[in-house]
């Protein structure tokens, strides 16, 4: 066994024995262990653990290669997902801890007076739970299939069966500490490549202060101005100020992203596991600091892995790479794939370009920049393994914390709450792990089957999470007025037609061959992608419901006054376990 290997499985498996270890350690013995961590975890805990669930495989692997390759444009990923927690954390998390119910559908429930508007909120958490799984599922496949040099199939049932043990055994509580676990490691792994990288590029260890640094060569030049050079030089666009689609979808896309982190149903139960709502603002305070810690050195990994990338395929103008000299790295990433080289002009070299016809390069996968980048960079094997563990500790946080998303409206809001009422505790927690087993499965059979690469499949939950969740949610707390049939008129409306936006460009349920209009910008809407539409949608909600509103009446005086108590301070209710 190499070098590389012994680590990566050292680094990997040992991680994993910490995870095992800690779930055993906090197996929920309760529903309110299982939902809601028992409603005893510290703000500086729960903000480590809502860094781990926020900071996705999308986060860790795809984002920077997103940034890698769309340049400026890739910063809608950063700005939508850092601006959303705040609104979270000021608008939502809060008042909804201090309501004192386990799940969002729960709190949507005795909101609107209404168990049609829970089932609703049911099936919008699930579609974009099961939506943002899939982006999840294809980073464990991509980490294990490289890894351990296994099949993308097995990588995957691997992963599957990692988050099933921890997940279902521990619930919230297991979750919990085990995403502050994931959040130390996964932390590491993205930090100590980018310093080594950042120090050897441009002799700054702080990554952040090496993107806007010249390069260590002597030359004077900035790091950015040579990236602009080498990338234009191949007929790419310039890397600073490529914009994405124009600025109106930019501005959506920033906005469907912002609005949807707020909306999504697995980051809002994690407030519900702190003991007040003072608490729940301390621990959104506390994971912007932790997620800042990843997010600001993002761009600078995104663009040094660029930089080397090109680098290494035409180290000189015009000079081309022999493609059997090839690096070892190159070679292992065509075994997944992920890369692939086809030489069209016969010549034994590899053309990479801009255009079509002449760009040998047929494959380069967005999601392994971040993966490949330390042995693009020639770095140590330990530095190397210790990116693969963060990667699938990355994967399998957030994976976790949406399997308990779905488990939870199903078992205890769509079971408990609506079909039997008098289901017994140990039957509820009995049912909730049955549902998440039957969520990974199917979470695993879209995750072998993924529509697009991992950050664009999630930027899709976020738009039918902006579409439907949170302007139910923002109407619940801020518009005592606002009745129950509204309110399902317009979650009802705003997904709708998001998802039909969504299906026409994408295909029906993400099925090739079904897409009416095609992945084509000349049909989109304005000029916004249908990763960038929950915004309309979100609009479309609001406007139907306050429509609605004007037909059918305000809510009734006893539930005006149950917001009024929600948005007055003090009198905090503890979780109720029902």
């Amino acid at each position: 066994m190499d070098e590389l290997k012994l680590y990566t499985y050292i680094a990997v498996f040992g991680s994993f024995s910490i995870y095992f270890a800690i779930a055993w350690w906090a197996r929920a013995a309760s529903t309110s262990d299982f939902y809601v961590a028992g409603g005893g975890v510290t703000p500086m805990q729960n903000g480590m653990a809502i860094g781990a669930d926020w900071m996705s495989a999308a986060s860790f692997i795809s984002m920077a290669g997103l940034i890698a390759f769309l340049g400026y444009g890739g910063s809608v990923f950063l700005m939508g997902w850092t601006g959303g927690y705040v609104l979270l954390a000021m608008l939502l998390a809060p008042y909804m801890r201090k309501h004192g119910k386990f799940t969002v559908p729960e709190f949507i429930s005795d909101r609107y007076y209404s168990k049609t508007a829970r089932i609703v909120a049911v099936v919008c958490l699930i579609l974009a739970s099961l939506t943002y799984i899939i982006g999840q599922m294809k980073g464990v496949g991509v980490a294990f299939s490289r890894f351990l040099e296994v099949d993308y199939g097995l990588g995957l049932g691997i992963g599957m069966a990692v988050v099933w043990f921890y997940a279902v055994l521990g619930g919230m509580k297991g979750i919990t500490y085990t995403q502050i676990a994931q959040y130390c490691v996964l932390i590491f792994a993205y930090t100590i490549p980018a310093i080594f990288i950042s120090f050897q590029l441009t002799g700054n260890p702080i990554p952040q202060l090496g993107l806007g640094s010249t390069l260590a060569d002597g030359s004077g030049v900035y790091l950015l101005d040579k990236l602009d050079l080498v990338v234009t030089e191949l007929g790419f666009k310039e890397y600073t100020t490529s914009n994405m689609n124009g600025s109106l979808d930019m501005f959506a896309y920033t906005m469907s992203l912002m609005i949807g982190t707020a909306g999504l149903p697995h980051v809002i139960m994690r407030f519900f596991t702190v003991p007040t709502a003072q608490a729940a603002r301390s621990s959104a305070g506390y994971a912007l600091v932790f997620i800042a810690l990843l997010y600001t050195v993002a761009p600078a990994v995104g663009a040094m892995a660029r930089l080397n990338l090109m680098n290494t395929i035409e180290p000189t103008a015009g000079q081309h790479l022999e493609y059997e000299k090839r690096p070892q790295w190159f070679k292992d990433w065509e075994n997944t794939g992920l890369l692939e080289f086809e030489d069209k002009n016969g010549d034994g070299k590899i053309q990479y370009s801009a255009d079509a016809t002449t760009n040998e390069m047929v494959k380069v996968d967005n999601d392994i920049m971040v993966l490949a980048n330390p042995a693009i960079a020639n770095l140590p094997n330990w530095v190397i393994a210790l990116v693969a563990a963060g990667g699938l500790a990355a994967a399998l946080s957030t994976a976790a914390g949406l399997l308990l998303a779905i488990s939870s409206s199903i078992s205890h809001d769509l079971m408990k709450g609506v079909l039997t009422p008098d289901l017994s505790e140990k039957n509820e927690l009995m049912a909730g792990r049955i549902v998440m087993t039957l969520a990974i499965l199917v979470s695993g059979y879209l995750g072998l089957n993924p529509p697009g690469f991992a950050a664009g499949t999630v930027a899709l939950a976020f738009g039918l999470a902006a579409s439907s969740i949170f302007p139910a949610l923002m109407m619940g707390i801020f518009s005592k007025k606002m009745s129950g049939t509204a309110a399902v008129a317009g979650m009802c409306s705003g997904i709708g037609i998001t998802m039909l936006y969504v299906f026409q460009h994408k295909g029906i349920m993400f099925i090739p061959g079904t897409s009416f209009l095609g992945d084509m910008a000349p049909n989109w809407f304005f000029g916004i992608s249908p990763n960038a539409f929950g915004v309309v949608g979100a609009i479309v909600n609001f406007a139907v419901a306050f429509i609605v509103l004007q037909f059918t009446g305000p809510a009734p005086k006893v539930i005006q006054d149950l917001v009024e108590n929600m948005r007055s301070p003090g009198g905090e209710q503890a979780i109720s376990d029902h």
